[in-house]
């Protein structure tokens, strides 16, 4: 899952950074309206992490251009400024979440794993999908409820899949969300292809109902296995 903060704050956002990177989410940062105006339109983020005071704009004037293009990306305000007003204000121009500062990291985790379940249909903590189980708190993955082993990218190609059933996704698309917007750099990418193939390998070992398929010419989607 990949997560954009918007943050002036060089320490707060260093601290968000280390510890969303440390529970395994891709996080990219913009320390003012222009840089996350520029991200935003370039890129496609799970949930950004919106401060309302920025230097150079007010972060709500950003939500409303969010809002404006038509992105599925899912939003949490994080403001000093704890005020019913900007509370409604945000929540009106479609943001998903509020949370005042000063926080906890335990408390900002967890309301980004309940927008993202939400959006994901997911019950408690996990996205069911046939027999394929996925917890998002322990980063568990279970088969017929027995465990697989899965390395950590593995993990993060499941996740963005089953959190889109039945969407056609092309590599460069699954590289960004996956590997960070800085993957734009490289030639090809048949890291994904690899990648994606031992994640098939190991769901088929299992048994899994549902499984990684390619779209000749257009990319890959989760999809039910073939009876």
């Amino acid at each position: 899952m990949k997560i954009l903060i918007v943050e002036d704050d060089a320490s707060l956002r260093e601290i968000i950074e280390r510890g969303l990177r440390s529970e395994g989410y891709v996080v990219e940062s913009a320390a003012n309206f222009a840089a996350a105006d520029d991200k935003i339109a370039g890129y496609s983020y799970d949930c950004i992490l919106l401060d309302i005071m920025l230097p150079d704009g007010n972060g709500l004037r950003l939500l409303e251009h969010i809002k404006s293009l038509k992105k599925s990306d899912h939003v949490i305000i994080i403001s000093a400024r704890d005020s019913l007003d900007d509370k409604v204000t945000g929540l009106d121009l479609g943001a998903d979440d509020y949370l005042a500062k000063p926080f906890y990291m335990a408390e900002l985790s967890a309301r980004i794993k309940s927008v993202l379940r939400r959006s994901a249909g997911s019950v408690d903590n996990k996205i069911v999908k046939g027999n394929v189980a996925l917890d998002l708190g322990s980063r568990r993955v279970e088969v017929d409820g027995k465990e697989v082993a899965l390395l950590k990218k593995e993990f993060d190609i499941l996740l963005y899949f089953m959190q889109r059933p039945g969407h056609i996704v092309d590599k460069a698309m699954l590289a960004e969300s996956v590997w960070g917007d800085h993957i734009d750099a490289v030639d090809n990418f048949d890291f994904v292809y690899a990648q994606v193939k031992n994640l098939r390998k190991r769901l088929d070992a299992a048994g899994a109902s549902v499984t990684i398929k390619a779209v000749y010419g257009f990319g890959y989607k989760l999809a039910e296995v073939d009876k």
